[in-house]
């Protein structure tokens, strides 16, 4: 990889990965700010300022901006999380100015028209809706707000629809100007380009942004607990998780590993013993997720009501089984898995672009392949121990949705893990 980092006048710090074997280009802006940035009055005032950023400019009307990326064949998109938003695009090498000219326009320039806001709330409301209607989708909600109650990393990040037909133009366009500063944003982009030609572009177009920014966040403080819902559905939906590891944390590519191991694949511990040997579940999958101060180790699961009762004692055996790691070739297929994952999603330029920026806003530099895989390689049975005491130590956070009658009760759950 050829990556160069430059740090703008402004603050803004643009860094570029060079694959001259393609034809296109990926870029986008990383803002360090999301959901647990956001006042719980306007809980949901980051995603919206997503949407209403591609509504119209002081130069461009929505149809505009969309119109112009699509007259050469490029994308542009966004997405809101939980510490960071982008805003990101993928064009052909010969119209990187235009997609640099369109993403400085719409975050320095957007208009927040009332009759495009009042669309883009319906809009969003409706999104909130669909979220309310899939069930594996919004499980996750529910289990993220009870490991974290009463703060802003326990808040969905589509926010509440109560709170979005209430926030009006001056809280979005108030938000973006308090927090979206040069210093909190990365412009990162990988493909067939030039560095420097990406510097002189974006010293040139981003000339407006604040050099100051009134975010914060509240740190957070994991708490655990039990979420139960009952709904008319065909499966329970069920998440079961503990505090996890923060991105900085030395363990955090055990974890992963361990995750691997126990529910990455089709011959993960979870798959083999709960879905292949017993048909309890269609599907079973752990995961991690690391924030700055924190994280969620997890594990879902959909089952059908008459196996519900069977499900979470299976799956706390296995739990169980952490205390005496993994044999040697469990490890080494869920270090390949890891591996592999990483360096095929080097691959696609929108990965890369993706990776850095993430990287320089959690730890202030690019992402490095060479040095993660060493990480994942230096995951051992000693490593995988310290992983399965932390988790066993931590109180559970539990969530379940649908015929919920057969799940056992919270207090067995914790007693369970604690054997």
């Amino acid at each position: 990889m050829s990556v160069e980092l430059t740090r703008l006048k402004n603050g803004m710090r643009v860094v570029t990965d060079r694959m001259d074997s393609v034809e296109t280009v990926s870029l986008g802006v990383w803002v360090d700010v999301g959901t647990r940035h956001e006042p719980k009055a306007i809980n949901g005032v980051a995603h919206l300022l997503e949407h209403m950023a591609f509504k119209g400019t002081t130069r461009r009307s929505a149809l505009a901006i969309a119109a112009e990326i699509e007259a050469v064949g490029g994308q542009l998109n966004a997405y809101t999380a939980r510490e960071h938003t982008a805003y990101y695009a993928k064009v052909l090498k010969s119209d990187i100015g235009l997609a640099v000219d369109i993403l400085a326009d719409i975050l320095q320039h957007s208009v927040f028209d009332a009759a495009e806001l009042e669309r883009e709330r319906t809009v969003i409301l409706q999104e909130i809706g669909q979220a309310q209607d899939t069930p594996d989708d919004i499980i996750h909600d529910h289990f993220q707000e009870q490991a974290y109650p009463d703060q802003p990393m326990g808040r969905p990040v589509l926010g509440r629809a109560e709170i979005i037909r209430a926030i009006q133009r001056d809280t979005v366009a108030g938000y973006l100007s308090r927090n979206y500063s040069a210093p909190r944003m990365v412009l990162s982009a990988a493909g067939n380009l030039d560095h420097t030609d990406l510097v002189a572009l974006a010293e040139a177009k981003f000339t407006e942004l604040p050099q100051t920014s009134a975010a914060a966040s509240e740190r957070a403080h994991y708490v655990g607990g039990d979420f139960r819902e009952e709904r008319e559905l065909e499966q329970v939906h069920l998440l079961l998780g503990f505090p996890g590891f923060a991105s900085s944390d030395p363990d955090y590519y055990a974890a992963a590993v361990v995750s691997a191991a126990l529910g990455g694949g089709m011959s993960s511990r979870l798959f083999q013993e709960i879905r292949e040997k017993r048909g309890l579940v269609y599907s079973i999958y752990s995961f991690t997720q690391g924030y700055s101060d924190g994280g969620i180790f997890s594990i879902y699961a959909g089952t059908g009501e008459k196996e519900a009762a069977e499900l979470l004692p299976a799956l706390c055996d296995e739990l169980a089984k952490l205390d005496k790691g993994f044999a040697a070739e469990e490890l080494q297929r869920a270090r390949a898995q890891l591996k592999a994952g990483t360096l095929m999603a080097l691959e696609a330029t929108g990965a890369r672009t993706e990776q850095h920026a993430g990287h320089l806003l959690t730890f202030g530099k690019p992402f490095d392949a060479a040095e993660v895989i060493r990480r994942i390689d230096g995951v051992d049975a000693a490593a995988v121990a310290r992983v399965a005491a932390r988790l066993k130590s931590a109180r559970p956070t539990f969530a379940a949705l649908g015929p919920v009658g057969r799940v056992e009760g919270y207090e067995r759950l914790v007693q369970r893990l604690q054997s």
